[in-house]
């Protein structure tokens, strides 16, 4: 049967349509006035003033690399994430160490983090599953005692906090993504947050080919608008006016999605409480995205196979990394996640789903387990 009710489906109109249209008009789609307003948007949303706009949370993930001057030596790191958490560290010529997930948010576990640190150890990577954020307080501690820099990817937690502090400003640096499924969605996009002036006027250039002035920068001089200088090896890492344009009106809109993916958790978690499955847990000192709705479930894979059948999408997020054939080299003991990786589903969770969609997914799910 084809599929009626996508797994994902960004949550765009008119508005955004609108804001590409300004671009067109003024015939500035790459890197120009548009990205930066974007920057100053979304950074007095989380509350920092050093937001650099980019293509991707991979690119920003990266950049956190460069910016933090880890070359090598051991990250501890989750298992259970996009590959990008883990193949940043790969592009920086360090090791992925991995440390078990806790099984009730699937955030990594700051008891195994603890065993994983040795001398080699440089840097923890901290991943706020579905927009949950890990317990960055025990994290914190560790960094510190250790003399370790916490990376925060926050590719699901635009809008997240943890008792108060907004996701991406309690490690050293945070990491976005402002992908279509996101819950600021723009197609592609990112963002790197880091600390100090001096680090974010270094991100800037990093992100632009290790230029020192933007073309916007240089359009806008009357002399010598040509001239730049590279001071350093630089990657074509930055966002662009297109996609910081609907990202504008998705900022706008931020708090609205969070609280219709809010209220949709709650109906499913209401309708499945007697069932087999069991969802993940929202602590009461943080806030969360609510990005992706994902239980544990008996006989998963025939769930899966029988919500395909009544045209229902859904997804596994996510296949645990070290179970690919690059990572098979840092393979460990790690039975949570791969408890998790053998049991979670994602059911659809986006603010477009009507009620009588999220109805038809409730009743497939507890037709099938006899309910």
């Amino acid at each position: 049967m084809t599929t009626q009710i996508p797994v994902f489906k960004p949550a765009v109109g008119d508005e955004e349509w609108q804001a590409l249209r300004e671009c067109f008009e003024t015939g500035w789609i790459g890197l120009g006035p548009k990205t930066g307003e974007f920057e100053k948007a979304f950074g007095e949303y989380i509350g920092s003033p050093y937001v650099v706009g980019l293509n991707s949370a991979t690119s920003a993930l990266d950049l956190a690399f460069k910016i933090l001057n880890i070359e090598s030596g051991e990250v501890i790191t989750t298992s259970l994430t996009f590959v990008s958490t883990n193949h940043a560290i790969l592009y920086n010529d360090c090791t992925p160490v991995f440390a078990d997930v806790q099984p009730d948010t699937l955030t990594i576990d700051p008891d195994d983090v603890r065993r994983k640190i040795t001398p080699r150890t440089r840097a923890i990577m901290a991943v706020h599953y579905a927009g949950h954020p890990a317990e960055m307080d025990a994290l914190t501690t560790l960094a510190r005692e250790h003399n370790l820099a916490l990376i925060e990817d926050c590719a699901h937690a635009a809008g997240s906090q943890y008792r108060g502090q907004s996701a991406g400003l309690i490690g050293d640096v945070g990491c976005f993504s402002f992908h279509a499924v996101k819950n600021i969605a723009m197609g592609e996009g990112g963002a790197l947050v880091v600390r100090t002036q001096e680090q974010y006027e270094r991100a800037m250039r990093l992100r632009w080919c290790g230029i020192n002035r933007s073309t916007w920068e240089r359009a806008k001089g009357r002399s010598y608008a040509w001239q730049y200088d590279v001071q350093e090896l630089g990657y074509k890492y930055h966002l662009s006016d297109l996609s910081a344009a609907i990202g504008l009106v998705q900022l706008r809109k931020a708090e609205q999605h969070r609280l219709a993916r809010e209220r949709i958790w709650q109906v499913y978690n209401q309708a499945f409480a007697d069932l087999p499955v069991v969802p993940l847990a929202v602590h009461d000192d943080v806030k969360t995205t609510y990005l992706f709705y994902v239980i544990r479930a008996e006989q998963r894979d025939n769930l899966m196979a029988a919500l395909a059948e009544q045209g229902i999408g859904t997804s596994v997020h996510y296949y645990p990394n070290h179970l690919f054939e690059v990572y098979r080299p840092y393979t460990t003991s790690l039975p949570e996640t791969e408890r998790a990786g053998d049991s979670i589903i994602t059911l659809p969770c986006y603010p477009t789903l009507t009620d009588e969609q999220q109805a038809h997914i409730i009743a497939a799910v507890r037709t099938f387990y006899g309910k």
